[in-house]
């Protein structure tokens, strides 16, 4: 069977509900145990469920090996079955692979293209409540709330794989707080840390909500920016900059403290890279051309 075209609608429809006998534990998810997405929970919908890389997918998952339309789960009476969609690499459950259509159980180990497990559970309210803070925990910085490191690397070389693939945009933006160790030194510990959650919040206040807003490290941020021309990061790039130095930070002693940005843009494909770290590197070495011209201003 040949897979779906990759712009078929999916309509999402209401939470799919188990059997009575699953004692009110009786949200189906799937949860991803080993591949890019790994600890992303995703509760599946009454109506068929999508795996694969269409854009349309319900778990959406961009590794090598998925499909784009890699398999289905959808109901049966009140079952839950899984078929897989002449996927190129096949679907598994518990090893087995899966011919037409298998049937799911609490804790089945879905393997889905050559490296990416999901495992098909019964959730209620509270199960999901504390899955999502602890996947959160593992994703976000402790002082700005952005993203972290581990997740934007994660998150970078599939938004790069999925633009080589399908030639599409793709924008990195690196910033830099101008003089940041100055504020450390004159300042204090404590007001550093001020201004470094406040321009994260003024960061992701700027952004749209598909785009990955991380704290790199120290005083550096990172933004990658899906289907971004070079000329749409660089109109991004000057209203962050803007944005971050519009009006002064107050830190605790209650002082207005001025702060500045400088910012480093590179797009693919205007540069052309293959790896995550040619576009970091990229988008560093225009961040450095910013700060030799002078801070507080962007550079591509």
């Amino acid at each position: 069977m040949s897979e779906w075209d990759e712009d078929t609608n999916i309509t999402e429809q209401a939470d799919l509900t188990s059997p009575p006998a699953a004692d009110a534990r009786n949200r189906a998810y799937l949860i991803v145990l080993v591949g890019s997405a790994v600890g992303e929970m995703f509760k599946l919908p009454a109506g068929d469920a999508v795996i694969g890389r269409t854009r349309h997918a319900t778990v959406r998952l961009d590794d090598d090996g998925v499909s784009r339309v890699h398999a289905i789960v959808r109901a049966q009476g009140d079952r839950l079955v899984i078929d897989d969609k002449g996927s190129r690499n096949g679907t598994f459950v518990n090893g087995h692979r899966v011919n037409g259509s298998a049937v799911l159980a609490d804790g089945d180990k879905i393997q889905v293209g050559r490296t990416t497990i999901l495992k098909f559970t019964y959730h209620d309210s509270l199960d999901e409540n504390f899955h999502e803070q602890m996947y959160e925990s593992a994703l976000r910085d402790g002082l700005t709330r952005l993203f972290n490191k581990r997740y934007f690397g994660d998150r970078l070389d599939g938004e790069l794989r999925f633009a080589l693939r399908h030639q599409s945009a793709l924008a990195l933006i690196m910033i830099d707080v101008d003089h940041f160790k100055r504020i450390n030194d004159t300042r204090g510990h404590v007001a550093g840390d001020a201004v470094l959650a406040e321009v994260a919040a003024r960061l992701a206040t700027a952004v749209r909500n598909e785009d990955v807003v991380a704290r790199f490290g120290g005083e550096e941020f990172a933004i990658i920016s899906r289907a971004t021309s070079r000329a749409d990061a660089m109109k991004l790039a000057e209203r962050l900059r803007r944005t971050v130095a519009a009006r002064p930070i107050i830190v605790e002693d209650g002082a207005p403290l001025p702060v500045t940005v400088s910012i480093g843009v590179a797009a693919y494909p205007e540069v052309a890279v293959k790896e995550p770290d040619d576009l970091i590197e990229a988008a560093d070495k225009a961040l450095y051309r910013a700060k030799t011209a002078g801070r507080d201003r962007v550079s591509d």
